[in-house]
């Protein structure tokens, strides 16, 4: 066989091999198993769980976080003792709205509705809404609603002692991270308010 012809073959025989060794690559890659990254969250160090008794004159009092602070209702319907429980380490925040009843068994039934409505607005978004009724150590009536899914409020509750108060509270949080990573966060701030409930006391008895 002539040198022309050798080299020729020589080509030919290269340019088989990296046409099968190229469809051997792509036969790997099409077949190989792809694993996606877990997604991953900035960490969020919480702080300890200690509480504080509410100073202001309301007629209401209770124990609240000592990493949070009180902030009066300053939207423009605001009523008196509407107050802001504030966590400004985490961006959370606790709104507290009250009512007082003068034994109007109407009023009450009107707040209670007004709270579910309030509540199920958040339906569209949410896909699951737990309701627990609880009795407090001092004998009132609580209602707490747990929301899951991305709504702006993870968490809601009303408590009343039937007929001269009503106290209804909604956990907000002023950041547009998704609530996955504010699982941690949520659940502390749950913890606050299932406190915040059980030493909650009327100031002026029925």
């Amino acid at each position: 066989m002539s040198p022309a012809k050798k080299n020729s073959t020589r080509r030919l025989v290269n340019f088989y091999t990296l046409v099968i060794l190229a469809v051997a690559s792509s036969l790997v890659a099409c077949t190989s198993d792809y694993t996606p990254k877990p997604k991953g969250y900035n960490r969020i160090d919480l702080p300890s769980q200690t509480y504080q008794t509410l100073p202001q004159e309301h007629p209401y009092t209770f124990e609240f976080s000592e990493h949070a602070k009180i902030r009066p209702d300053s939207s423009k319907i605001a009523q008196p003792h509407w107050i802001n429980i504030l966590y400004p380490s985490l961006g959370a925040n606790v709104q507290l709205t009250y009512k007082a009843l003068g034994n109007e068994d109407k009023m009450l039934n009107d707040l209670i509705e007004d709270a579910r409505k309030l509540t199920s607005k958040h339906q569209i978004k949410a896909y699951s809404i737990e309701e627990t009724e609880i009795r407090t150590p001092q004998g009132d009536v609580a209602a707490m609603f747990e929301l899951q899914g991305e709504v702006p409020s993870q968490f809601q509750f009303y408590v009343t002692d039937s007929t001269t108060h009503f106290l209804r509270g909604a956990l907000y949080f002023r950041t547009a991270t998704q609530n996955d990573s504010l699982a941690p966060v949520i659940e502390f701030v749950k913890k606050d308010i299932v406190h915040l409930l059980n030493t909650l006391e009327w100031r002026e008895k029925k």
